[in-house]
């Protein structure tokens, strides 16, 4: 086992590198829309728009169809090239042909809407014209979805992971030259952006594509694959909901949120508690806390998932990865999620803090982040805990907590948002996210005790260590501020601040990690010196 944990924490850090660098462009990314657009009607109608492709590619892209896809082509192309061959191409064209008829109806019926709404002129148009313009990425992601797939399966983590980063170079571009350089309105500027998506995916599945020539073997005659195909769909759909869980309720979130520039101001007769910038602000918070989980949470999944796969057969290899995954997601997911709260203002000031974004929107941002924020470690576990089910061949359980998940976060979405708003929405995705994972994991370990426990002692007590060495960052950072008021005003003052919170906090957390000599600081360090296979298991990882 040490050289497939060796290839799991290398691959980790492969992904998060890669995925740390898409981040850092997302947030450059971000900037940019928010100075060109703020939080306007049209920036509102922009990011409820883009909901509809993100979700689907963090459903297929990060869940769903990597779930049903990857364990099974990982087993042929480790027998069977051809065979893994015939499989992925059957799996492509289905997808391909469903997901391109499922664009064309939709573009028709989204085309008649627009014309009842009459014309792109007001809120509900720019809605409905931006998501017609943004619609053709969803197929292109998502077959992106199955290239990365089989990459993963060949142990080329690289173009995946990188992928995004072009999506966000795409739009920077186009909202820079629009808005700055044609001096275009804001309307224009958002269709622009609308498009260099789609030119993005393009892009995307192209070198996904390429980079798996020499692996692949594509072929039309499909054989017994087809078989194999069906049954993925199968499983695609309870993963698409035990995955999905998170994305329907973000889904959710920005339909309620964006309800004044769909529908208006009223509800049943009764004031929305909403108004037109609350779809913007709700997504400028989600775009920061889903930074760390991007990053690290989404990172050791995907990195770990293959081997889980593999890992299968075995009870005691499967468990002990398992372990080494909830772990790591906890040793990073719970100080972030202390820190994002600590720092929310100075983080939006930093990030947004520019041109039609002013100071009025930062605390209102940074509320919906601090209610986001103390689940990132729940979010990060449940990408590791689901995949773990996944790779048992699992997908009922997951899926019947999705649903469970769903229901609840639409309960607490229709109460909390009279009282906190966009903020409201954003505590009840985090409430229900911290649920669905105590109770996955609570089912996960009945389920694979057989390898040992899954909560052992070792376990436990580097959760209890990572809360411990959180509280004590956490109380650092206070103290500095308390001795430093900080720069504020502009987006440099914040900055400033947020650098100083910043550095304090890792110093500390990772000087405690450093100094108790914790495991889950020597798997990461171990996979960038590729000895990660070196550090075992044991009760002695973890300090007294």
């Amino acid at each position: 086992m040490s050289r497939s944990h060796e290839s799991f924490v290398g691959h980790a850090w492969t992904v998060t590198l890669f995925t740390l660098l898409s981040r850092i462009v997302g947030l450059l990314r971000d900037g940019v829309i928010s100075a060109v657009l703020g939080t306007s009607g049209i920036a509102s109608s922009f990011v409820t728009a883009l909901i509809v492709p993100n979700v689907f590619r963090r459903l297929f892209g990060e869940g769903a169809l990597s779930a049903a896809f990857i364990p099974e082509y990982t087993k042929l192309s480790d027998t069977d090239r051809r065979e893994a061959g015939r499989y992925a191409s059957v799996v492509m064209a289905m997808l391909l042909v469903t997901l391109g008829s499922i664009v064309v109806v939709a573009e028709v019926v989204l085309f008649v809407l627009l014309e009842f709404a009459g014309g792109g002129s007001n809120g509900r148009g720019d809605f409905l014209t931006l998501t017609m313009i943004m619609l053709p990425y969803m197929p292109l992601v998502c077959a992106t979805a199955i290239a990365g797939g089989m990459l993963q399966a060949h142990g080329k983590f690289v173009p995946h992971a990188a992928a995004p980063v072009l999506l966000n170079v795409c739009m920077i571009v186009a909202a820079l030259v629009w808005a700055y350089v044609l001096d275009a309105s804001m309307r224009a500027t958002a269709v622009a952006v609308a498009v260099a998506v789609v030119g993005a995916g393009v892009v995307q599945l192209g070198w996904c594509v390429w980079s798996m020539r020499r692996e692949a073997y594509w072929t039309r005659r499909f054989g017994e694959a087809r078989g194999r195909a069906w049954d993925t769909v199968k499983r695609m759909g309870p993963a698409a909901i035990g995955l999905g869980a998170l994305q329907v309720s973000t889904l959710f979130d920005a339909l309620l949120a964006g309800w004044p520039v769909m529908v208006g101001a009223t509800i049943a007769g009764y004031a929305f508690p909403m108004d037109d910038g609350s779809a913007a602000t709700l997504y400028y918070a989600q775009r920061l806390y889903q930074f760390p989980l991007g990053v690290f949470g989404i990172a050791i999944a995907t990195a770990i998932f293959p081997l889980l796969s593999r890992c299968a057969g075995s009870a005691e290899d499967f468990a002990q990865v398992l372990r080494r995954g909830v772990r790591l997601s906890l040793f990073i997911g719970i100080p972030a999620a202390a820190g994002l709260v600590l720092v929310r203002d100075d983080l939006v000031g930093a990030v947004y803090l520019r041109g039609k974004f002013d100071a009025e929107d930062v605390p209102r941002v940074g509320m919906a982040l601090a209610c986001f924020a103390p689940a990132v470690w729940a979010y990060a576990l449940t990408h590791v805990l689901t995949r773990a089910f996944y790779a048992k061949g699992d997908t009922v359980t997951p899926m019947r907590m999705g649903l469970a998940t769903v229901g609840c976060n639409i309960t607490l979405n229709l109460v909390l948002m009279w009282f906190l708003r966009e903020s409201g929405l954003a505590l009840a995705t985090a409430i229900t996210a911290m649920m669905q994972s105590v109770v996955l994991m609570m089912i996960a370990g009945r389920r694979f005790r057989d390898g040992g426990a899954i909560l052992d002692r070792a376990t436990a007590r580097g959760i209890g260590a990572s809360v411990l060495s959180a509280a004590v960052m956490a109380l650092a950072i206070w103290g500095v501020r308390q001795m430093w008021e900080g720069g504020g005003g502009d987006w440099r003052g914040h900055a400033r601040s947020l650098g100083v919170d910043v550095a304090v906090g890792l110093a500390v957390y990772l000087g405690i990690a450093v100094v108790w000599k914790r495991a889950e600081w020597r798997m990461l360090i171990g996979g960038l010196t590729r000895r990660g296979g070196d550090v075992k298991d044991s009760a002695a990882d973890t300090p007294e």
